[in-house]
């Protein structure tokens, strides 16, 4: 290959978005950074041992700072409850990330790479000492909810229609697992890791079963002269 043509190819390369090279699986040129973060996590001895720790307390500074924001939502939680959160948060964290080294692209900085994780495992930890002791609600706590404010006769007529073959369909269309799934999740906000855990599931089937409830209600909406565009997923 001549210079030009080598100068050509490189150049049409560099011209690739990260974000697109990253999705077709390519490897981004690494920052030295994060180059060296791979160096040190991937040797072994000493070495390794040292650049752990200090990826340790990297995630643990990420998990604290995210426990710190989202702390005004959980008041009955206490100061060294909290640190153990943000701690168990990083123990996690740092297994996750050292298992998932071949999975860096290079489409952003190591560390903030690694930082998603912690922000994750953060978030996860607090959602489920939140519901910690607390039943799932099966049912809907209260329909009254779902009635808006302000509307006209004919609105409010037409809502509580709505309403009415909602909780039919609830009822007579799912299975009872769709049918518990769906409540806990869209009706009483219950956040799906928690529902996972306590039913030993996993995210992924919780997301199938709550769209296969959804594409089943809409049917029964649609069979009761609604449109097929009520219950849309965002």
């Amino acid at each position: 290959m001549s210079c030009a043509a080598a100068a050509g190819t490189v150049a049409s390369v560099e011209a690739v978005p990260q974000a697109q090279r990253a999705r077709t699986g390519a490897v981004a040129p690494l920052d030295p950074e994060s180059r060296r973060w791979l160096r040190d996590l991937r040797s072994e001895g000493a070495e390794h041992d040292a650049a752990v720790a200090r990826l340790h307390a990297l995630l643990l500074r990420a998990a604290r700072f995210e426990v710190a924001r989202r702390r005004p939502a959980h008041p009955h939680l206490r100061g060294n409850e909290l640190d153990d959160i943000a701690l168990e948060a990083a123990d996690d964290a740092l297994v996750s990330v050292l298992k998932r080294l071949d999975d860096f692209r290079g489409a952003s900085r190591f560390t903030t790479w690694v930082y998603k994780f912690a922000l994750l495992e953060a978030a996860v930890k607090l959602r489920r000492r939140a519901w910690q002791g607390r039943e799932i609600p099966l049912e809907p706590e209260t329909w009254s909810l779902f009635a808006g404010g302000g509307l006209t006769p004919d609105e409010e007529a037409e809502q509580r229609a709505l309403l009415a073959a909602v909780q039919e369909g609830i009822a007579t269309a799912l299975t009872p697992h769709q049918r518990e799934v769906l409540v806990a999740l869209a009706l009483n906000g219950v956040p799906i890791d928690v529902l996972a855990e306590r039913r030993e599931s996993t995210r992924g089937a919780l997301y199938k079963t709550l769209h296969d409830a959804r594409q089943k209600l809409r049917k029964h909406l649609a069979a009761s002269g609604f449109p097929s565009t009520v219950l849309e997923e965002r």
